[in-house]
């Protein structure tokens, strides 16, 4: 019989384990949240946490509450697609969900109803705004944030309000972007892929009120070119496990560390078991971005703790006390091909190196 793995994390001013001057945190993994993509918020307005994710079908996102990060509330749909301005007709994916001046703005992907040319995948990033984390929320325009030209996941923000700018990221998706490189010709030789297919993150500035983009979208970061590359082992394994003719770099989440930039993006297929997270750092935001060398910091179990798989999407919460935690989503063998959440310690040391704490299950 599987026990429920919890632990307790120090911070101050949160509910907790017994009543002290500093205070506790449970983090229970898992969480019994079917999330693909988790994304949590702690209000200013009450202090609670809450949590965002992908759900399966469903055309819009739901949330839950908690005020421990352990015990959670299901407080239902905050987001539908038939509200009369909504652009997205299904595909709903990845929220995040924003605090500022006194507003939520949701920011999320879906598939756009304008298709001209029919195609499969035509996805773009979208704002909905609301006056509570529990919505509901309804789109700021009738139409994505911007169109690049090409399909679009998994939207990330960084607010720089000392410099009061805002920076936008992106995934451009694998569709119809095929890339010739060492591992490309490696498949087709092989006679397992007659192409590769790869997504590569973006970051662009965006008009502190969301009301467009602000010059060209730069491209971040992309899978390695040639096979003895450091990391081109863990970010190829949907290619050399013959998963898929696809190599992704998606879900980016970043974040500053002293005067250094921290983005953290998942590679591989994310319905497959070797879905992991990596890191990259920066000086400015729009990068260059350098891979760090202990890549991936997040990937499935081996061994004793082959339980977990496909861990990934992750984005980063920030506690009192400086204390970092790592949200995720993963699959065990008892959800199956379910996604659940699972929430990790995160820790940058004096040298500048990030780690997360391997999730555990009794």
């Amino acid at each position: 019989m599987k026990k429920l793995f919890i632990f307790c994390i120090q911070v101050l001013i949160i509910i907790g384990c017994k009543e002290t001057k500093q205070t506790n945190v449970h983090l229970c993994n898992p969480l019994p949240i079917a999330f693909g993509d988790p994304f949590i918020l702690q209000s200013s307005v009450d202090g609670k946490f809450y949590m965002y994710g992908t759900s399966d079908n469903l055309n819009g996102f739901k949330v839950y509450s908690s005020s421990n990060l352990c015990t959670w509330e299901d407080r239902g749909v905050i987001y539908v697609n038939s509200q009369t301005n909504a652009w997205g007709v299904d595909c709903f994916w990845a929220p995040e969900v924003y605090e500022r001046n006194g507003k939520f703005y949701l920011w999320y992907s879906a598939n756009w109803k304008h298709n001209p040319n029919n195609e499969e995948e035509n996805f773009r990033i979208g704002v909905a705004v609301a006056d509570s984390p529990i919505g509901p929320f309804t789109d700021l325009y009738e139409e994505p944030i911007f169109d690049p030209g090409y399909p679009i996941i998994d939207a990330n923000l960084y607010f720089d309000d000392e410099a009061g700018k805002v920076y936008l990221y992106y995934s451009r998706c694998c569709y119809k972007n095929p890339v010739e490189s060492e591992i490309s010709e490696w498949a087709k030789t092989n006679g397992w892929f007659d192409e590769i297919e790869e997504s590569w993150i973006y970051g662009i500035e965006i008009e502190p009120d969301f009301s467009g983009v602000i010059g060209e979208p730069q491209l971040l970061l992309r899978p390695p070119l040639e096979m003895n590359d450091p990391q081109s082992e863990w970010e190829s394994r949907s290619v050399t496990n013959r998963e898929v003719n696809r190599r992704w770099t998606e879900g980016s989440y970043l974040f500053k560390e002293g005067d250094k930039y921290y983005m953290m993006y998942s590679a591989n297929f994310f319905g497959g078991e070797n879905y992991a997270v990596g890191y990259a750092t920066s000086k400015h935001p729009l990068g260059p971005f350098e891979k760090a060398g202990n890549n991936p910091v997040l990937q499935k179990g081996i061994g004793e703790d082959a339980e977990i798989t496909g861990t990934g999407h992750n984005m980063v919460l920030n506690l009192p006390n400086n204390q970092r935690l790592c949200v995720f989503h993963a699959r065990t063998k008892s959800s199956g091909h379910q996604r659940i959440v699972f929430i990790s310690n995160l820790n940058v040391s004096k040298e500048g190196i990030l780690t997360v704490e391997a999730p555990v299950i009794d």
